[in-house]
């Protein structure tokens, strides 16, 4: 009986593994840089490989990555306003469409986007209690939501402010 007990012992373990979330890539989409330091950049090469030629870097948190074509394998092509070449899936994540509105914000009050996830961080605009085309950026920080409105103006909300259309 102990023989049996122990192998399913161990498969339950192994099922409970924390793992790794995959960054969402669709083709067509825009995409952000993600997974990467901050301090860090991301290669674009001329093939679907580290040995492909370097043609540029994108940095941490820059969007306006969009992926042209199908992913080989890891490897995905992109093109941004600059530079047009390969680069490894697990470091760009998908931005949500823009579906997204302010709510529970009370009559006469706005809510403020702010440049970093801190409610003590500078006020970059605010936000109407009935804006909406509000795109998630992927980027999160405990209750902060990094989004985009207006297609230009990026900062941070709390996440607690805005939901689905």
């Amino acid at each position: 009986m102990l023989r049996f007990l122990l192998p399913l012992a161990l498969l339950a373990g192994v099922l409970m593994l924390p793992t790794t979330a995959s960054a969402q890539v669709v083709e067509g989409e825009e995409h952000c840089v993600v997974n990467i330091k901050t301090s860090d950049v991301l290669n674009v090469r001329s093939k679907p490989s580290v040995s492909g030629k370097l043609l540029g870097s994108l940095d941490y948190s820059e969007c306006g990555v969009v992926v042209v074509d199908s992913c080989v394998g890891n490897w995905c092509p992109v093109e941004t306003d600059f530079v047009s070449g390969w680069v490894n899936r697990k470091y760009i994540s998908m931005v949500s469409p823009a579906l997204y509105c302010v709510t529970g914000v009370s009559a006469g009050d706005k809510l403020n986007l702010r440049a970093y996830p801190s409610p003590t961080s500078k006020v970059i605009a605010k936000l109407s209690r009935h804006q909406c085309d509000i795109a998630f950026l992927p980027y999160a920080v405990g209750s902060w939501q990094k989004i985009r409105v207006e297609d230009d103006l990026e900062g941070w909300v709390n996440r607690k402010y805005v939901s689905g259309e």
